[in-house]
């Protein structure tokens, strides 16, 4: 008998502890319903506009009226050289811009989880993440004063050093498009991604690191064999969540610091979209192209992260 009564009390038990929680948790649980909300209007809702990529839309007979077109669109794309092209100059682009931001905003983090002085410390991450707040219209702006070849600082400085002749028109120059807008990516946002990883190294044991000494390991060492791998597992997550944004090379930072000169380095996906979307006003042709944004990302955000927890064990999801 008891053995028959058993399963139905820890049935039960669990059953009430379910709903003891979420009688416990209630409030939170209301206070999440805006964002819930806000998630399903702008993120889910929206998805079913991407009827448009199998009609020929027509605004004046509306997304109903509009003729089904099958895969007529995603042929034409795959047919179109210039798509080819812009996909390049995105993962060039994308690429770039996560190395250097990973080594930059890693490297500043570990310098400065090693200042001991710590009104330096503040100043310098203060100084670091400030452009993160200026908006690109400035930014883009302070890139090009920066690179003129008539008065920019930067060919000033290599005149002086003697390591050009004569001014370089950097932005003039296709070959240069993509490292200028890796590393004025990089001046913009280090500041702010290092914060993530001096947040993770204050959840680091100090015990470690004193471990580590007394073992003999000097200071670089202790950055080897205990910094990094603390931080790992952020790394890992940041990983994967960029990559899943790889197609994405920033649009708005592209479309400004872009110019007729270096075209055909700067078109990107983003740039190919809004140009047929918004230029064209072919919207069929530009959401066949977001499906084929949103379907690749979602490849690479499962394959980075199956290929983590491979490794590590860690993922995501």
């Amino acid at each position: 008998m008891q053995k028959e009564t058993i399963p139905v009390i820890i049935s039960t038990g669990s059953k009430k502890s379910i709903w003891l929680r979420i009688s416990e948790q209630r409030q939170l649980i209301v206070l999440s319903f805006p964002f819930v909300i806000l998630v399903l209007i702008f993120n889910y809702i929206p998805v079913w506009g991407w009827m448009l990529a199998f009609k020929n839309y027509n605004p004046g007979q509306g997304i109903w009226g509009s003729p089904w077109v099958g895969l007529d669109n995603f042929r034409e794309l795959f047919a179109d050289a210039e798509f080819y092209k812009s996909l390049k100059n995105t993962f060039a682009i994308s690429f770039l811009k996560l190395i250097f931001n990973f080594f930059s905003t890693i490297s500043l983090a570990v310098l400065l989880n090693e200042v001991k002085n710590i009104l330096f410390k503040r100043t310098v991450q203060t100084i670091s993440y400030l452009p993160h707040f200026v908006s690109w219209v400035v930014a883009a702006n302070i890139v090009y004063m920066s690179l003129s070849p008539t008065d920019g600082i930067v060919n000033q400085v290599l005149l002086n050093l003697n390591l050009i002749d004569k001014p370089v028109p950097f932005m003039g120059v296709k070959e240069y498009f993509w490292w200028i807008v890796a590393l004025s990516n990089v001046w913009k946002e280090v500041g702010w991604g290092t914060i993530i990883y001096l947040s993770a190294m204050t959840g680091i044991d100090p015990d470690l690191y004193e471990a580590a000494a007394i073992d003999g390991a000097n200071r670089f060492q202790r950055i080897i064999h205990v910094t990094i791998p603390g931080i790992a597992p952020t790394v890992r997550i940041l990983l994967i969540l960029s990559i899943g944004w790889i197609l994405s090379a920033g649009f708005e930072q592209v479309y400004l610091l872009m110019n007729p000169a270096v075209v055909d380095t700067a078109t990107t996906l983003e740039i190919y979209t809004y140009n047929y979307a918004m230029k064209y006003f072919r919207y069929s042709y530009g959401t066949a192209i977001g499906i084929f944004n949103s379907a690749v990302s979602f490849v690479l955000i499962m394959v980075a992260n199956y290929i983590s927890k491979k490794i590590s064990e860690e993922g995501i999801f």
